[in-house]
């Protein structure tokens, strides 16, 4: 069982974390969802959807798989110090970790991503050029360095999380879960429409 460390702010995007929950959440032997932010408190997405979280101060799991999802309250905490230390911290201490749609940029802010192979939500992905050192990769739907996974925007965590699953527990397990919630999942990390739309 791992437990799964999901860091949330305010103003993350709804779908951003609960598609990828949804996926390896229906694998309850296997992974265990837990929901922190850096106070412990109600948390709100871009949607208005309240979740309860535990503050980061209680976090005793490791290790664990680190999951950081995007959205628009991602634009203050990249210059926020005392979240970017927490999160470098959090990543040193990580199995795994999955980021979507921007979360990758806030997990850049670490250096955990240098000279790594990442990507990003393609409708931001100017943003990408404010960390140089990462090798940043527009037409993907996911990337997979090493033990890292990063995804494009919003609905991709969901492909990334339903590849994740097929890397750790066979192929078979993770289309078992695309069927059961009745998602067509894009089974290829190269095909990504998305990066054709935006320069």
């Amino acid at each position: 069982m791992r437990d799964v460390i999901t860091i949330l702010f305010n103003e993350f995007e709804t779908l951003d974390v609960f598609g990828p929950i949804e996926v390896l959440g229906r694998l309850p032997g296997y992974f265990n969802p837990l929901f922190y932010s850096m106070t412990g408190e109600i948390i709100t997405s871009s949607q208005n959807v309240p979740v309860m979280t535990r503050p980061l101060s209680e976090l005793k799991s490791t290790p664990y798989i680190l999951f950081i999802p995007g959205g628009m309250g991602a634009k203050e905490l990249v210059n926020d110090d005392s979240f970017v230390n927490t999160l470098r911290s959090l990543a040193g201490n990580a199995e795994f970790i999955l980021t979507v749609c921007t979360g990758s940029i806030l997990l850049s802010r670490t250096g955990i991503l240098d000279g790594r192979r990442a990507t990003s939500n393609k409708r931001l992905f100017a943003w990408t050029k404010t960390v140089p050192g990462v090798n940043w990769v527009k037409k993907a739907r996911w990337v997979k360095d090493g033990t890292i996974y990063t995804s494009s925007g919003v609905s991709a965590g969901t492909d990334m999380a339903l590849g994740f699953v097929s890397d750790l527990l066979g192929y078979p397990a993770a289309k078992l879960v695309s069927r059961e919630i009745e998602y067509a999942w894009n089974e290829d990390p190269g095909y990504d429409p998305f990066s054709e739309l935006y320069p």
